[in-house]
């Protein structure tokens, strides 16, 4: 069975059509990329697979899951240790750190400093190590790597890469050249409409995100 399967889904607001008669299919180690504008539908979109918007139509199924939004969900006056005690048993969370796929994101160095003083990479680092707490075996990411630096893009791309290995699936709304080569399927969201895409090579995506 597929691992996300989305029906004829649709969603407005008002009278405002922001998706319109979506339908695609994710397996295991699928990584999708969700290609289109600001303003698209793509946070839309990935919301309401989260279950956190309702849609106006359609159905959804998938399976355990775990969302990283574009905006930062942590609790920021407290540590990153006591932000991700609120998701993780002691024990799991030692286990975790030690060799899981959370040990990857490599957050022991700044596990007791407060959120509020972290870089947006940290941040992100430790927002993904929450998403993961029940072993999802989809992660829904949005904009995943806005505005960090390289060497955070690094570690991140590594977890995913890890966790695409492990069979997960990932559906992530970017404009990364990095993260977009590393789907293996591609889709543009445009005039409420989702659209298959075949990407090609690296100059050709550069082209199409300079003109939509």
């Amino acid at each position: 069975m597929s691992e996300l399967i989305v029906q004829n889904l649709c969603k407005k607001f008002k009278n405002t059509e922001i998706l319109k008669n979506i339908s695609f299919t994710a397996e295991k180690g699928d990584c999708i990329g969700l290609l289109g504008v600001n303003g698209s539908g793509k946070s839309t979109l990935l919301s309401i697979l989260a279950k956190i918007t309702k849609p106006s139509s359609g159905n959804v199924s998938i399976s355990s899951f775990g969302y990283v939004p574009q905006q930062n969900p942590l609790i920021e006056e407290l540590s990153v240790y006591d932000n991700l005690l609120l998701w993780y048993s002691k024990k799991d969370l030692k286990n975790q750190l030690q060799s899981g796929l959370i040990n990857k994101l490599e957050l022991d160095d700044f596990l007791k400093t407060k959120v509020h003083k972290l870089s947006g990479g940290q941040k992100k680092r430790v927002s993904i190590a929450c998403a993961v707490c029940n072993s999802p075996q989809v992660l829904l990411l949005d904009e995943p790597s806005a505005a960090l630096d390289f060497i955070c893009k690094e570690k991140i791309v590594s977890y995913y890469r890890e966790f695409i290995k492990s069979g997960g699936t990932i559906l992530m709304a970017t404009h990364d050249i990095q993260e977009i080569e590393l789907c293996n399927r591609w889709f543009v969201i445009k005039n409420a409409k989702l659209i298959p895409y075949q990407y090609n090579r690296k100059e050709e995506i550069c082209r199409f995100l300079e003109n939509t």
